[in-house]
């Protein structure tokens, strides 16, 4: 009897062991994901667009493919490069990170520049749509779409790599980053298949509600989904601009250039030292405005580069 008893006592020790890790590896993988934010928002904002054109069955097998595509680039392709940089390699942390912030800042500043240049814009988007006519249309958006995932997913990746505590087992590593991978993608195509069937909710809502309030709740959501998938566009290229100047400070700061990362601290310091009970939101938001300036400035650096190796290859940037 002593005996099963030990053994109970053991089998719930092991209980409590395995129950800490699970909760270790959630709990990095949730904080760590945090980081990707602004990667994050943006894959969820420039999704949809894909899905232009096709009838409403179409959406969400369409959203399904590309979410299916994301998790094969998340687990299968880049969670193994990210465990072997960090093994082998993890001097190049930083600089693909720095990399990848890079294009963050490319790819807001170009959205910024095609808002301000509405006739070249419109003229970018006919080609486009002249190009992707056909009968294999759907297969050329869902490939596109895993193409835009795989460039986001590696970057949300790295981040995410980079934000787990240094000097922790392999294997709850891997854990990490792979429960991280799940939940930001099924984040991800979870809110984009909300938002693409939104306005058809809100259209049987307006038709065939029994209430007054239903219809007119329908009404509303109809008429807000133009002006929500703007917001969210606009959200979406200010967190890539912000993220992406964020990961270009923190990144020099950690290979030996410290004067923009001091320069921001201590500017953002000095203005929150008079706000008081707000200091901290107010250093916060100086911090992420002037990351997001110094992204400005590099990705509208960046857009005249780009152009420059893409025409000497003979091809046209991506938008």
């Amino acid at each position: 009897m002593s005996g099963l008893l030990a053994l109970l006592d053991d089998v719930a020790a092991i209980a409590k062991i395995a129950a800490a890790s699970v909760d270790d590896v959630m709990g990095q993988a949730v904080k760590a994901s945090t980081k990707a934010a602004g990667a994050v928002i943006d894959d969820a904002a420039v999704t949809p667009k894909y899905l232009h054109g096709f009838s409403a069955e179409r959406e969400l097998p369409i959203v399904w493919k590309i979410a299916r595509g994301s998790l094969f680039n998340k687990i299968v392709i880049l969670l193994p490069i990210a465990l072997l940089l960090s093994a082998f390699l993890p001097m190049l942390i930083y600089p693909l990170l720095m990399l990848g912030g890079g294009y963050l800042c490319y790819e807001g500043a170009e959205k910024v520049w095609h808002a301000l240049s509405p006739k070249h814009h419109d003229q970018a988007d006919a080609v486009a749509k002249m190009e992707k006519t056909g009968a294999h249309l759907e297969e050329q958006k869902v490939k596109g779409a895993i193409k835009t995932d795989f460039i986001l997913s590696a970057e949300i990746m790295t981040i995410v790599l980079s934000a787990l505590p240094e000097g922790q087992p392999f294997w709850l590593q891997a854990a990490a980053l792979g429960v991280a991978g799940i939940l930001i993608t099924l984040a991800v195509y979870g809110a984009v298949a909300l938002i693409v069937k939104a306005d058809d909710l809100g259209l049987a809502m307006a038709d065939h509600g029994r209430l007054g309030i239903t219809r007119r709740l329908g009404a509303f959501i109809v008429r807000a989904m133009p002006v929500f998938m703007q917001l969210l566009i606009i959200v979406g290229t200010a967190a890539m601009i912000w993220v992406g100047g964020s990961i270009l400070v923190h990144g020099l700061n950690e290979l030996g250039w410290h004067l923009p990362y001091d320069t921001i601290h201590h500017i953002a310091v000095d203005l929150a030292s008079g706000a008081a009970d707000l200091a901290g939101a107010v250093e916060w938001t100086v911090t992420a405005f002037l990351d997001g300036v110094i992204g400005l400035i590099t990705g509208a650096i960046l857009i005249p580069v780009v152009g420059a190796v893409s025409g000497l290859f003979g091809k046209k940037p991506a938008h």
